[in-house]
Parts: C-alpha cells; structure tokens; sequence
C-alpha cells in the first residue's frame, strides 16, 4: 500500500477532527457536543449526499453498469450476515452472533461520505448510483439477522414465533436513514431532470456546507468512539479480531465484485467500503428492539469503537490501494 495515501487521509481535515475528538476523551477534556446537534448534522449529511446522488444519476442515466452494481450490494448484504453468523457462532451465543452479523452487513453511511471525501482529494470521480446501493444495503441485513435468530435460537426463546415481523419491516425498509436517503436521492434526481434552476438554489446548501458538517459530525464520532473502548475490551480479543478481520475480507471479496462488475477506480472503492463497513446507528436501534437477549455492547463497540474508526483512518487508503492492484490494474 502506497504509504502516501495513509498520509493523505490522515491530514484532511475530518479525520483530524475524528482524531481530536478521541483525544478529547483520551484527556479527560469536557468537550461535549450537545445531543440534538449531531442527530442534525448526520441528517444534513444524509440528506446532502442523497440529493447529490439524485443528480448525479440523473445525468448518468441507469444504464451500463447501475443495476448489475446495486443487485451485487444488495446480495453482499445478504452473503456478509451469513457468513459472520457462521464465524461468530464458533464462540457466541445466536442471539450475539445474529446481532453482530446483522452490523456488519449493513453499513455505515458516514464511512461512505468519508470515502467520497477521500476521492474528491484524489480527484477521481463517482456515480451517483453508488447513493442508491448505499440505501439499499441497509434494511437486508436487518432482516436477515432476525431470520438468523428465529432460526437458531427456537428452543432457547419459547415466544420467538410471535416476533412482531409487521414492525421489523417497517423499521428495517422506513427508519429515518433509509427513507431520508432514498427521498433525497428521488427529490435531486426529479429535481436536475425538470427544474434545474432550483438545483443551482440547493448548492451553496448541500454542497459548499458538506465538507464542514462532515468535520463537526467526525468530531462528534470521535468522541463517542473513544467513550466505547471500555466496552471493547470487556469484548474479548476474539471480538477484536473479528472486527477488523470481517471487514478486510469483505473488502477483498468487494475488490473482486468491483473487477467482475468492470466499475472504474471511484465507484468500486465505494462499493468496497460499503461491504467493509458495519452499522452503528440502524442496525443496532432494531437489534435493541427486536433481539433484547444479545448484548448492545457487543456489537456497538465492536462497530463503533474499532471498526468505524479503523476504516476512516487506515481501512479507506488501504482498500483504495487494493483497488488499484485488483479492478484498475486487473482490469
């Protein structure tokens, strides 16, 4: 990996932002964000990185590689649950394993708008419908994470039968990323097709603020990464482990998705983060709703305090690099 990278990433300002909030806990300083502002900022971002998807997508069209690339995502959201249930089971219960396995296959959305941060530094262009894949991988994981559950653990849950499954698909297809970010994705997308003048309105706000928020909001990341490291370690080294190691395989096995797909460099670096990162906010919210056996600190800290900060820093350049060797040299 070119060492040049990792630099890159490491001196923009969001991952310094990341790195002064964990400082700030490392410190023991009393910088607090107040809690409605990083709920704001998130949805500022959702919001921004959707509309601009919908443009971008507008002026690509959904022909060539679109479909072919959003059914590979929805599939690795599918594939990435079993797998890490089958992996997790070797030392956890199934209500654990399930609710780690739903994590990491569904993804972190401020990874993305991170890595999209990352190629506008490297000037490489994206497609939009990388947005769409985004929004999509969410709601299988859920799904099949509560799947996993009612099928492994019926004789350790006597009312598992009745699991509410009305609710768990509206949470799982309508929580508020997902819907934000679909209706984002349409409104731009309408938007750049009938009423371009109202586009060049929205720009100073989802364009020239984003980079700004995305700072704010890593700051706030940062802090509350740091705060979960106790919980980390009360996970065990096989947690550990397999918070880093799950998402370098995924990575891989996204790299060659990416070559099969023939993407270019951008949108398949895109698409390997999406499949190398783990949910922190969704996920986690259904899991505590419908799996109350399995341990939230399990599969918050795992995916909030080692695996998000470990692809924002490192994971980011380092799968930047597997794309140059496997899709753009391979290719």
């Amino acid at each position: 990996m070119d060492s040049s990278l990792v630099l890159q990433n490491l001196l923009t300002p969001p991952v310094l932002f990341f790195f002064l909030g964990v400082i700030a806990v490392l410190v023991r300083s009393d910088l607090e964000i107040p809690a409605p502002l990083p709920k704001l900022f998130s949805l500022y971002l959702l919001l921004a990185i959707g509309f601009k998807g919908g443009l971008e997508l507008q002026h690509s069209g959904i022909s060539g590689p679109v479909l072919p690339t959003i059914g590979a995502a929805v599939l690795m959201s599918l594939a990435v649950p079993l797998l890490s249930f089958a992996v997790l089971r070797l030392k956890l219960d199934p209500f654990n394993a399930a609710a780690i396995a739903a994590t990491y296959g569904s993804i972190s959305a401020v990874t993305f708008i991170t890595a999209e941060s990352f190629l506008e530094t490297q000037k490489l262009p994206h497609d939009g419908f990388m947005v769409a894949a985004l929004a999509l991988m969410e709601s299988p994981a859920i799904i099949v994470g509560l799947l996993l559950v009612k099928l492994a653990s019926n004789q350790d849950r006597p009312n598992n039968g009745r699991m509410r499954w009305g609710a768990v698909l509206h949470e799982a297809m309508l929580n508020g990323s997902v819907y934000l970010l679909v209706g984002s994705l349409v409104i731009g997308y309408l938007s750049a097709g009938n009423s371009p003048q109202s586009v060049e309105k929205m720009l100073p706000f989802t364009d020239k603020l984003f980079y700004g928020a995305l700072s704010f909001f890593l700051l706030d990341m940062g802090i509350v990464a740091a705060q979960r490291l106790g919980d980390l370690r009360r996970a065990g080294s096989f947690l550990i482990a397999f918070s880093v190691l799950m998402p370098l395989f995924n990575a891989l096995a996204g790299a060659l998705i990416a070559r099969g797909l023939g993407l270019e460099a951008g949108n398949a670096l895109l698409f390997v983060v999406l499949c190398a990162s783990a949910s922190y906010i969704a996920v986690p919210a259904a899991m505590r709703m419908t799996v109350p056996e399995a341990n939230p600190s399990y599969y918050i800290s795992t995916a909030l305090g080692l695996t998000f900060p470990f692809n924002i820093i490192v994971g980011i350049p380092l799968y930047m690099a597997l794309v140059n060797k496997l899709v753009v040299a391979g290719g």
